[in-house]
């Protein structure tokens, strides 16, 4: 049995939250392991799908997408229908053709403000990876190289900005830690541990890496 199953396990069992999907954001600074993390948990699911939130930001809306994703992403959803998603290329600076989101029993939201105030309402789980910014950018940036450094600069000051006007750590459900041979799982400010909680244990599993988001 995978290390996350019984997370998993557990994740399938809350009620659904968005139309019939449990819908689960996984949140935290960039560069703090959030695409891996969710990779790896959405396999735990069986192949969960995964939406990445830069596919829905842009480089002139790092966070004004609200909007975007309700009406791609979170209608259809509740209603039960497969979402599109037209994934922005951050080369081309241009949406491309779309993808699908089906109705999943659960779909994992993962990015730089997936807990946002707006999208609260409509998760079953918030999950928070608990790894600090400067580490989380320090991380980013070594993995993107120099010829990021300008779009870092900018990017870190507008993420600061978002969380200060819309924390989403405070309302987590879950705390993720990254450790040496896998992943520490935490209650979050936003719940008292309990028997019934997937909180109090250590997940075993190796690492690895994905984009600002």
């Amino acid at each position: 049995m995978d290390d996350l199953d019984r997370p998993a396990a557990a994740l399938r069992a809350l009620p659904p939250s968005c139309g019939p999907v449990r819908l689960v954001a996984v949140d935290g600074h960039a560069g703090s392991g959030k695409s891996t993390f969710a990779g790896r948990l959405a396999a735990a699911l069986g192949g969960a799908p995964v939406l990445h939130l830069d596919d829905i930001a842009t480089h002139d809306e790092l966070f004004a997408w609200t909007d975007r994703l309700r009406a791609q992403v979170l209608e259809p959803l509740a209603r039960g229908e497969v979402a599109h998603v037209h994934p922005y290329d951050w080369n081309l600076r241009r949406f491309g053709a779309p993808v699908t989101l089906p109705p999943a029993p659960v779909v994992l939201v993962e990015g730089v403000g997936a807990g946002r105030r707006a999208l609260r309402p409509h998760l079953a789980r918030l999950v928070w990876m608990e790894r600090g910014a400067e580490e989380s950018w320090k991380r980013g940036r070594d993995r993107d190289g120099p010829a990021q450094d300008a779009f870092w600069a900018g990017w870190t000051a507008a993420e600061t900005r978002h969380f200060a006007a819309d924390p989403s750590r405070p309302f987590a459900d879950v705390l993720v830690r990254e450790c040496t041979e896998g992943y520490e799982w935490l209650p979050g400010p936003a719940v008292t541990a309990g028997a019934d909680q997937i909180v109090t244990l250590r997940d075993r599993l190796s690492p690895p890496s994905r984009g600002p988001y």
